[in-house]
């Protein structure tokens, strides 16, 4: 109320003020008769101004206490809209909860309905799982058989590439270079505790048993393979000394190349009895028997062969020394000169049409057949024949042989490089007098055509990767000393030659060799009967040497 009083009193004093100065600005008119107006003094505007300023203190203390009140009210406000939001929001989880609570009771009731479901699968898989553990396990057993079986067997083999080429001095002989390949593929292994057995396939012509290569040449075709071994080996573990082999098998005794070609495998039965000694000196003692078959007739004489070795191993100090001493015996050798087609894979003529052989066909010669049946010999009959009344080829000589071998390995201090020494006699027991000469006369001032002497040295070995060998090998070989038909097919003949052989040798990789060979040799007697001579060459002239080199690449497995 002193509010409104004061404004009143402010109004009325105001109306006072406007009405005196109206009245002081007015016009003058006429005068009239004088009214009475009351007066406004300086202290009542003095009042006035005090009456307002208080005012104006109560007034901005009456804003203060509104802003105040606002600013609560505001704060109310925003607490009671925060209230709200969190009520609605409680409100949302609430009926969120809600929501999840019923989904949560059906995924119960499905999810118990599923657990229902997954124990009877449960139980179906558990019979069904019995099930195939059984099958798991006989076929885990047969697995297991089957492992067991393929651990007795071993894969082997090796591919050779070889360049090679042939010089010779002579007038009418000509370079010759030509690339070949060898492939072997093996698998052998234990057949049961008591034997084992194997088989390997090779490359190289049918018609020539003395080699396994086989020429890159005849527009791409493709090459042959053959049956190159097939054999069962008896070898009790209760006699380990015994060892009873029987197929087509690799040498079962020690040799060399003056007896048979490395890459021939003999045919028939072997019989092996061989002690391990611990004597201070002999280490080792045994004894081979062979029968081996060379050629089987329906009606007639077969063809065989009957040998007996006793060998051993001695040691002493530094030197550890193999000797060995062995009888072989050929029966019946003339069927080699009587060979079929087949054998010799001769090309052949049916009606006006030639059949071609792949083989070296019908060894050529004095008085020798030129179709089947024929000689049979790879790399040429350099041994001395005759002719019978009837037109039949046979030997001159027959083939008994006796051959020494003395293998020896010195330690030289480095265990990469020992030192090797072979020497090997040979003589055929069975060989005669005088053989003939080109003209098919006998030549009464020559004896027995009879001996060989080899002598091979070397220095190395190619056992481990980047091992080195080489080495030198000197051999003379008289015309009836062994059969032509199997002999060494990389020699300058097969018989009647004097033969040098320089070689060396490099284990690139433990399953990767690198070789070199040089062949420098000629025939030993021109004037006998097949001797091989240069183009030009006439008997009792010395033939000019040919030399023969050889690269070889050879990949293992």
């Amino acid at each position: 109320m002193q509010a409104y009083s004061g404004w009143f009193r402010a109004a009325v004093l105001i109306s006072a003020m406007a009405a005196t100065v109206v009245a002081q600005s007015a016009p003058p008119t006429k005068p009239k008769r004088a009214r009475t107006t009351p007066s406004v003094s300086q202290q009542d505007v003095k009042d006035l101004r005090d009456l307002v300023s208080a005012q104006q203190q109560q007034l901005e203390a009456q804003r203060q206490q509104m802003d105040a009140i606002k600013s609560q009210l505001q704060q109310v406000l925003e607490a009671t809209q925060q209230a709200n939001a969190s009520a609605q929001k409680v409100q949302s989880s609430a009926e969120q909860a809600q929501n999840t609570a019923t989904q949560a009771q059906q995924s119960a009731t499905e999810a118990e309905r599923l657990a229902d479901q997954a124990s009877a699968n449960a139980v179906e898989a558990k019979t069904a799982l019995s099930i195939v553990n059984g099958k798991n396990q006989d076929e885990n057993k047969k697995i297991s058989e089957l492992r067991d079986v393929l651990s007795r067997f071993r894969f082997n083999g090796d591919i050779r590439i070889r360049g090679e080429s042939f010089f010779q001095d002579c007038a009418a002989c000509l370079d010759r270079n030509r690339a070949r390949v060898r492939v072997r593929f093996g698998v052998d292994g234990k057949l049961s505790e008591d034997f084992v057995g194997g088989l390997v396939l090779a490359t190289g012509s049918l018609g020539d048993p003395t080699s396994t290569n086989t020429t890159l040449s005849n527009f791409f075709n493709r090459h042959t393979i053959g049956l190159d071994r097939g054999y069962v080996t008896y070898n009790p573990t209760a006699h380990k000394w015994l060892a009873l082999t029987g197929g087509k098998f690799a040498y079962t005794w020690n040799r060399t190349h003056v007896t048979g070609d490395p890459d021939i495998n003999p045919e028939g039965f072997s019989e092996k009895f061989s002690w391990d000694l611990k004597t201070p000196l002999i280490k080792n003692v045994s004894f081979t028997l062979l029968q081996t078959l060379f050629n089987e007739v329906t009606a007639g004489t077969d063809s065989y062969v009957l040998g007996g070795q006793v060998a051993g191993r001695v040691q002493i100090g530094p030197l550890t020394s193999t000797p060995s001493f062995m009888l072989m015996k050929w029966n019946n050798p003339d069927s080699i000169l009587q060979a079929s087609a087949f054998a010799t894979q001769a090309t052949t003529t049916t009606g006006n049409l030639p059949i071609p052989g792949e083989g070296p066909g019908c060894a050529k010669g004095a008085g020798l057949p030129s179709t089947p049946p024929c000689a049979f010999s790879p790399n040429g009959m350099t041994n001395s024949t005759f002719t019978d009344a009837g037109g039949k080829p046979h030997f001159w000589s027959q083939f008994f042989y006796a051959d020494v071998i003395l293998n020896n390995q010195i330690k030289t201090g480095m265990s990469r490089l020992p030192l090797n020494l072979v020497l090997e006699y040979e003589n055929n027991l069975s060989a005669k007098d005088h053989p003939l000469d080109a003209a098919g006369a006998v030549l009464t001032n020559l004896g027995k055509q009879s001996h060989t002497y080899l002598a091979d040295i070397s220095l190395g070995q190619v056992k481990n990767k980047n091992d080195i060998q080489i080495g030198y090998a000197w051999l003379r070989e008289e015309q009836d000393a062994a059969l032509a038909s199997f002999a060494e097919s990389d020699q300058r003949a097969p018989t009647n030659i004097l033969q040098n052989r320089f070689y060396a040798l490099w284990k690139l990789r433990q399953n990767t060799q690198a070789s070199y060979t040089f062949w420098y040799g000629r025939s030993l007697n021109s004037d006998l009967q097949h001797a091989v001579l240069a183009a030009g060459t006439t008997p009792g002239e010395v033939e000019p040497h040919l030399r023969r080199m050889q690269f070889d690449l050879i990949y293992t497995f």
